[in-house]
């Protein structure tokens, strides 16, 4: 792969397996920052954190090789409209002709956490109006009653209002809060993705949100899974590069369940570090097959 090129896509055709997008890797320039090249590369700021331990997201210096998660394993929901894994600070889209499109978002902060459950895009709106709700207000007074669209909306651009009162995925005026746990409940996208979201997703669209720290799908035969840290750590993978709770995901069971009868193939090896790592990407765990005699 090319420095600075990226070779993964939102959309990707309609496909059987697991996976979405492709592995990207990046040598940085001196210039970089962490915010910049996930912006760049339509990351959030938590998953590139925690999928390069050690880099200094200010300051990682020229010629440094990142790995990029801009692969992803499907998360386990249907596969229609739009499904939001929380853990992971992502949405995917389901189009009708079969494309997958793939976006980081914003979430609700701690005590304002985007609910979990099934609801449905009921409308939408370009140049959405901001009404603040009684909790912001209560946060902060001095607030106005409402925000018209302009550059000082924090909606941003597009809005798609949800059968949740109160809810809503939108854009935002700040695209670094992107991959962040950081608003009131709703989910925000970058600017661009909500512009390519709002073009695509037509009202009545189902929306499906999920907690899904760990990941399990096939890809051409091989079994791979993909570890997140928990929907909590995220705050402290901002400030500190790394979750604080131990990991204790038990996966064990659902590796055994999706692969099935070949179960013997595991890689328990591979299956503990990715454990451990936690790094949001996908890992192999699967073993060559055995050579016929």
């Amino acid at each position: 792969m090319v420095a600075g090129i990226l070779v993964s896509s939102a959309w990707q055709p309609a496909r059987a397996d697991d996976l979405v997008g492709l592995q990207t890797i990046y040598e940085t320039r001196t210039e970089d920052t962490l915010p910049d090249i996930a912006l760049r590369f339509d990351l959030g700021y938590v998953e590139i954190r925690i999928a390069n331990p050690g880099i200094d997201p200010w300051l990682p210096g020229g010629g440094k090789w990142l790995s990029l998660p801009t692969q992803h394993i499907i998360p386990q929901a249907a596969r229609r409209g739009i499904v939001i894994n929380l853990p992971e600070l992502r949405l995917y889209y389901f189009a009708s002709d079969g494309q997958i499109m793939s976006f980081p978002l914003g979430i609700g902060r701690e005590g304002k956490e985007t609910p979990l459950g099934t609801t449905a895009v009921r409308r939408k709106r370009a140049g959405p109006t901001w009404i603040p709700t009684a909790s912001e207000h209560a946060e902060n007074p001095d607030l106005p009653a409402q925000v018209p669209p302009g550059p000082d909306n924090p909606m941003g651009e597009f809005a798609l209002y949800l059968g949740w009162p109160g809810y809503a995925i939108h854009g935002t005026n700040k695209p670094y809060s992107i991959g962040r746990r950081d608003s009131h409940g709703c989910i925000r996208l970058y600017p661009q993705d909500i512009d390519t979201l709002f073009k695509n997703v037509p009202e009545g669209t189902p929306v499906t949100v999920v907690n899904e720290p760990v990941k399990a799908g096939w890809s051409d035969g091989v079994l791979y899974i993909e570890v997140h840290p928990y929907q909590a750590d995220a705050d402290a993978i901002e400030t500190e590069g790394k979750p604080r709770t131990a990991a204790t995901i038990d996966i064990d069971e659902m590796v055994i369940s999706t692969a099935g009868d070949a179960v013997d193939r595991i890689d328990w090896g591979a299956v503990e570090k990715a454990k451990k790592d936690r790094t949001g990407m996908p890992v192999r765990i699967f073993l060559p097959a055995a050579q016929p005699r």
